[in-house]
Formats: C-alpha cells, structure tokens, sequence
C-alpha cells in the first residue's frame, strides 16, 4: 500500500492539473470570442456542458445532459477510470425562482419511524419540485444526526456541518453553532417563528473557501473516508452562482465502484465551488429528476427510506425577495 504521503502528493500534482485546466479553458474561451462581440446564450434546450476541469479529472468515455428548467440542467457521465457512474445538477441561482426545499419525512410512516424513500417525499409536496437527492445522516429511530429546518422551523439542531438557504441570500455551508432559542447557520435561523430558512445536515465539509477540509491522515481502518462508497453531496459556486448537486453510484462492479471522499472532493473542487458538504451516502444515495429516478441505488431493494431530501425547487415568489 503506497504511504499516505504520496497519496497526498499525488493528489497536490492532481489538483494543481485542474487548476491549470480551468486556467487553460478561460484563455480558449476568450481567444474564441471577437473583440466586441458577446457570444449568445445556449438556446434552452441545450444544457451547458459541464466545467472543463471536472472533465479532465472524470475522463468520461460517455456523457448526455438534459435541461430540466430554466436555468436547471442534469448530466450524466460515466468512466472506465473509476469506474464511476457520476449525475449531476446544475443549480444557476441566477435565476430568482429557483432555490432549494428541504422535505422532512413524518413521525411514523410505511417504512419505520421517521422515515421515508425520497420518491415519497416528492410525491407528498405541494409541488414545484424539479429534482431531489438524499440528505442528512440519521438514526435507526428515525432522528437526523445535523440540524433540520423546513420552512424555517426548526424540527432537529445539532452543531454538525450544513447547508443553508434563504430566498435573497447566497446558499451557506458551515457548521451550526446553537444560539438562544435558535440556530447560527451564516444567518440566525429563530425558533420562536416560522420563515422560508431551508437548513440540512451532513458530514463532513469537503471544501471551505475554496480549499479542501480534510486536513487529517484518513485511517486506513475508518472505511467511511478512505474507501469507495455510493455518494451524495452538495457545493456552492459563488462565482456562479451555481449550486452543483451530485450523486455517485457505488458497490456495482465494473459499472461503477464509488468514490473515496477525497476523490468526491476533488471531482466537487473541480466544478469551481468554493464550498462543499458530504451528505448521506450509500444505499441511501438517490437522485430524482422529474419524478424519474436517475441513478441506480445500490440496495438489493432498491431505493432506501430516508430521514429527509434536498429538493431542487421553482417558486415565482422566491423573486419578491431577490436582491
């Protein structure tokens, strides 16, 4: 097993690769445009090809895109290099109407506890869901291990990593730090009423400002970290803005293996965010688009119940709020 010190080495020279590539595409792409003249919008029905630099580093051998909405688009790229089955969302929150929902699961339902498959979840909203993924960690009873805020009220904290999101504000990823009778999440999120604050859990924070968080040794035994797994996670462009959400299906053989969390954070640093949170992977892992599922779960029984999702929305009255 070569030393964790060249791994890391390794993985310097490999990150210094895709900062060069995103330098190198931003020259191609200016020498390509006249002087004087801007180039037009893609028509709508045609997704934005993904970051050059997240091409570099996943080297599909197949890839196809989709425009979901305006300003939505789903991608999906396969590669032998992993192998690695890779969907992702592109959030452009740009656009005033789109931001994001979570979907907490009730008390007791079909599947135990506080629990419940995120196609359920979808189902039972009152709509405007354009796509969803699996969110916090939880407990066998059904309790998630972060903080959860649906529609600004506060139903779990824990001062864990998570995302926040409020209309007219940029997405916050950080951990919760408790305060009163309420949550610190970038902004303070009161438990005395109700609003329109999303927050959800996960573990851990895989980029902050720009650089990558795991800055400790991984335990070669703590197979969370250190071994392919099915992933799910969510990164915050301020560039953008863009919300990139992404899902990599795991434990199927030559289809695809998964990802370490150093490579999810890697392949998530290589979309340009400055901001990065693992969230519950696994069997858990599932995305949705549409009402269609997108990946393969890789449970026997297919998709798994769940304590909450993270759902991709579109509300004309998030815009009254915009600034």
């Amino acid at each position: 097993m070569r030393s964790f010190k060249s791994q890391m080495s390794d993985r310097c020279v490999a990150r210094a690769l895709v900062s060069s590539v995103r330098r190198a595409a931003v020259v191609v792409l200016l020498a390509s445009v006249p002087l004087g003249c801007t180039p037009p919008d893609p028509p709508a029905h045609f997704a934005a090809p993904l970051p050059g630099a997240l091409l570099a580093y996943l080297e599909p051998d197949s890839s196809h895109a989709r425009v979901l909405h305006d300003g939505l688009s789903y991608h999906f790229v396969w590669s032998e290099k992993g192998p690695w089955a890779v969907h992702v969302l592109r959030v452009e929150l740009g656009r005033c109407d789109l931001g994001v929902r979570v979907l907490p699961a009730g008390e007791v339902g079909l599947y135990g506890a506080g629990l419940s498959t995120v196609t359920d979840l979808v189902g039972g909203t009152e709509g405007g869901v354009l796509a969803a993924v699996n969110g916090d960690f939880f407990t066998p009873e059904g309790r998630p291990l972060g903080s959860e805020v649906a529609a600004g009220k506060i139903l779990s904290s824990s001062e864990r990593p998570a995302l926040e999101w409020t209309p007219g504000r940029p997405p916050w990823i950080g951990t919760i730090v408790r305060e009163g009778g309420g949550l610190s999440a970038g902004a303070l999120v009161s438990g005395n009423r109700p609003g329109r604050t999303q927050v959800i859990g996960g573990f851990p924070e895989l980029l902050d400002s720009g650089e990558p968080s795991l800055d400790h040794d991984p335990d070669p035994d703590d197979g969370f970290a250190s071994l392919r797994h099915p992933r799910t996670a969510v990164a915050y462009d301020p560039d953008g803005p863009t919300l990139w959400v992404m899902v990599v299906d795991g434990r199927q053989g030559s289809y695809s293996s998964g990802m370490t969390l150093a490579e999810l954070t890697d392949a998530l640093f290589a979309t340009g965010a400055a901001e990065a949170l693992n969230l519950d992977g696994g069997g858990s892992s599932v995305m949705l688009a549409q009402g269609r599922t997108m990946n393969r779960p890789s449970d026997e029984d297919g998709e798994r119940a769940v304590r909450n999702a993270l759902a991709i929305v579109s509300d004309p009255t998030f815009c009254r709020v915009a600034h």
